[in-house]
């Protein structure tokens, strides 16, 4: 299949084969995000699709306009989808854009998208999450990779003394090497799950919409402080549990 922005892979859903539910398109956030996982994936069943930057803001817009865009037109040409999922490609499409507030709003762009015209995708179970570990911890005995700020502090505790610490502010930053583990067996997926009486335009409005300062009080509302956990806080805690 000819598609500039895909890296294909060799076996598809809409086969006969028997991998092909472990097919997977991971939708990435531009061409360094791509390398790594370019070369670490599986080439039989693992397909990569390269973003360029934030795709468009669809929502409120028709289909035809969106088509216009190329990135957007390349993606639902990549999944072949615009008929229906009867010959969708790939049995996982999973959203995997870097853990900062540009990454997200990249998540949240291609999920209006998918909400707007490609509902029955997310309704079957196709659209993931991806999760890629924040840090990384180690000496030169083991090696630990965590998801939270917990696990980093209980990683440092089981390190032991002078571990060295690595933040990783985007995909780009892991290399292949690193890589391969988290998008093989122990891969961490997140799924897009819509309730069943949850309005597809409400939720559109709410969130895309020009319903501002509705939205700003909402946020503040719901507002979530994460403190940061340090070494000390976490010894105190284990202990009382053991107690």
């Amino acid at each position: 299949m000819h598609n500039k922005k895909l890296r294909d892979c060799r076996v598809h859903y809409n086969s006969n084969h028997e991998r092909r539910l472990d097919t997977t398109l991971f939708i990435t956030e531009g061409d360094s995000a791509s390398g790594s996982i370019t070369k670490s994936r599986d080439v039989n069943t693992q397909a990569v699709f390269s973003l360029k930057g934030k795709p468009l803001n669809c929502y409120g817009l028709s289909k035809k306009i969106v088509y216009q865009n190329d990135e957007f037109n390349l993606l639902q040409s990549a999944l072949n989808i615009e008929e229906g999922l009867d010959n969708l490609r790939y049995n996982n499409v999973v959203i995997a854009t870097d853990a900062d507030v540009d990454g997200m709003h990249i998540r949240l762009l291609l999920l209006t998208f998918f909400l707007q015209f490609y509902p029955d995708l997310i309704k079957s179970g196709h659209l993931y999450i991806l999760q890629t570990p924040l840090f990384r911890v180690r000496n030169k005995k083991e090696t630990h990779y965590c998801y939270t700020d917990e696990e980093r502090v209980k990683a440092i505790l089981k390190v032991g003394s002078n571990p060295e610490i690595t933040r990783f502010k985007g995909l780009g930053e892991i290399s292949p090497d690193e890589f391969k583990h988290f998008i093989g067996n122990s891969i961490r997926l997140d799924p897009v799950i819509l309730n069943r009486d949850a309005s597809i335009s409400d939720i559109l409005s709410f969130y895309m919409g020009k319903n501002t300062p509705t939205r700003q009080n909402f946020i503040i509302d719901n507002l979530r402080v994460e403190e940061d956990i340090n070494k000390k806080e976490l010894e105190e805690k284990e202990v009382e549990e053991i107690t």
